[in-house]
C-alpha cells in the first residue's frame, strides 16, 4: 500500500514552501488525497516526494549533472540510428536480428547512413600483409591527410564512407573486387559460400549498438570537424580495447585453455577464484543476447566449446553474449587468428561512420566539463 505524509513533512523533506507543493500537485508531479482524519487537509504520496527529492538533489549542481550525463545509465546524446526495446536491438526501427536473416552489409549501411544511392564497398587496394597493423596504419595515414567534413555535400561524404569501409575490409584480409563484403571476406579467408553467409549474419548483427564508448569517441571527433578517417580512427582505437570490441580475444584465450585443460577445470578455476567468465552476461540483455542466440543457432561449435557454453550457463546463470558466438564461429570455421576483431571492426565501422555523419547535423562541439578533485591551486599573492 502507498504511504502518505502531511504537508509539513513534505516541506521538511524537500526544503520548499507550501506554494511549491501546490505547484507540484497541479503539474501532476505529486499525488494528493484528502486526510481521512481531517478532510480540510491533504496527504501526499511519500514515493512521489522521494522521487522529487532525488531529482532535486541531482539537478541542483552542474557538476553532478555533468557526471550523470557522462557516466550514468542514460547518455544524453540524441540518435536515430539504433536503440533497444524489450531486449531487442533495432537499426532505424528495424529489428537487427530480422535484418541479419537476409540483408547484406551494403544494405544495412544504406539504411544507417540514410543514403539515397546503393552502397558499394568494392575496393582494389591490395594489402601485402593483412591484419590489425595494416588496418590501423592505413587508416592513420588517411586521417593525417584527410579533409574536414565541413563544407562538403552529404553524397560526397557517403562516397568517402564506403571507400573507407572497403579499404578497411581489405586491410583485414578481404579479397579485392566488387562482390558484397561478406563474399570478399570469405574469398580472402578461403571459405565456402555457406561460411560467407555466416560472416554476413555475424557482421550485420555487429554494425551498431547505440551510444557505445567507440561511437561517443567518433562523435567527439566529428563534432570538431575532423576528417571521416580521423573520426573512424578515433572510434576504432576505442573499439580495440579488451572491454569493448576486442572482448572476443579474451574469449578466444579462454577457448585455448579448454583445449589444454578441459571445460570442467577451466570453469572450476574461474568459479573458485571469483573470476568472471569472459563473454557471459550482458547488462543490456539480462535474459540473453539475441545476437549471440541468433548466430549460435546457425552452426555447431566444436564439442568442447559447446559443452563449456552449456556448463558455464548452467553454473553461472549467465547467457553467452556476442563475443562468445563470434569466437566460436572463428574456431568452427578455422578463420585467421584476428578474424573476430577484423569482422567486428569492419562491421562496426559502418555504425561509427553513421554516428559521425549524424553528429555533423548537430553543429556543436562536444566539450564536457571536468570536475576538479585535486589539490586546490594557491591564490595569487598567497604563499
Amino acid at each position: 500500500m502507498a504511504s502518505w505524509i502531511t504537508m509539513d513533512e513534505v516541506c521538511s523533506r524537500l526544503g520548499v514552501r507550501p506554494q511549491t507543493i501546490y505547484a507540484y500537485v497541479s503539474r501532476g508531479k505529486l499525488e494528493a488525497v484528502s486526510d481521512p482524519a481531517d478532510t480540510r487537509r491533504s496527504l501526499y504520496r511519500a514515493d512521489d516526494v522521494a522521487n522529487l527529492a532525488k531529482r532535486k538533489q541531482a539537478g541542483r549542481k552542474h557538476e553532478t549533472l555533468a557526471t550523470n550525463t557522462l557516466f550514468g545509465a542514460e547518455p544524453s546524446i540524441p540518435t536515430a540510428l539504433s536503440t533497444f526495446l524489450r531486449e531487442r536491438l533495432y537499426y532505424r526501427g528495424q529489428d537487427a536480428v530480422t535484418l541479419a536473416g537476409s540483408a547484406s552489409l551494403e544494405e544495412v549501411a544504406q539504411l544507417l547512413w540514410n543514403a539515397e544511392q546503393a552502397v558499394d564497398f568494392s575496393s582494389s587496394a591490395r594489402i601485402a600483409k593483412p591484419g590489425r597493423v595494416a588496418a590501423f596504419t592505413g587508416l592513420a595515414a588517411l586521417a593525417a591527410t584527410g579533409h574536414s567534413t565541413h563544407g562538403r555535400m552529404t553524397r560526397v561524404l557517403h562516397l568517402e564512407c564506403q571507400s573507407l569501409v572497403g579499404q578497411l575490409a581489405n586491410a583485414f584480409g578481404a579479397h579485392t573486387g566488387q562482390q558484397p563484403l561478406h563474399l570478399r571476406f570469405a574469398q580472402g579467408w578461403k571459405q565456402s559460400p555457406q561460411v560467407a553467409d555466416l560472416l554476413r549474419t555475424a557482421m550485420v548483427l555487429l554494425v551498431d549498438h547505440e551510444l557505445t564508448s567507440s561511437a561517443f569517441a567518433a562523435r567527439i571527433a566529428a563534432s570538431t570537424g575532423a576528417s571521416l578517417p580521423a573520426c573512424l580512427l578515433s572510434g576504432l582505437t576505442t573499439l580495440s580495447g579488451p572491454l569493448h570490441g576486442d572482448a572476443s580475444g579474451r574469449v578466444k584465450a579462454l577457448f585455448n585453455e579448454l583445449e589444454r585443460q578441459g571445460e570442467d577445470q577451466v570453469i572450476a578455476h574461474h568459479l573458485s577464484t571469483g573470476l568472471p567468465l569472459a563473454g557471459f552476461g550482458h547488462h543490456l540483455y539480462p535474459e540473453g543476447d539475441p545476437r549471440a542466440t541468433t548466430l549460435l543457432a546457425l552452426f555447431d561449435p566444436p564439442e568442447v566449446i559447446a559443452r563449456f557454453i552449456e556448463k558455464a550457463t548452467r553454473l553461472t546463470g549467465l547467457q553467452p553474449n556476442i563475443d562468445v558466438a563470434l569466437a566460436a564461429l572463428v574456431t568452427h570455421c578455422g578463420l585467421p587468428e584476428d578474424a573476430a576483431f577484423g569482422m567486428f571492426a569492419t562491421a562496426r565501422s559502418i555504425g561509427l561512420l553513421a554516428h559521425s555523419l549524424e553528429q555533423l547535423g548537430v553543429g556543436q562541439v562536444i566539450r564536457p566539463r571536468g570536475r576538479y578533485v585535486g589539490e586546490m591551486p594557491e591564490r595569487a599573492g598567497e604563499r
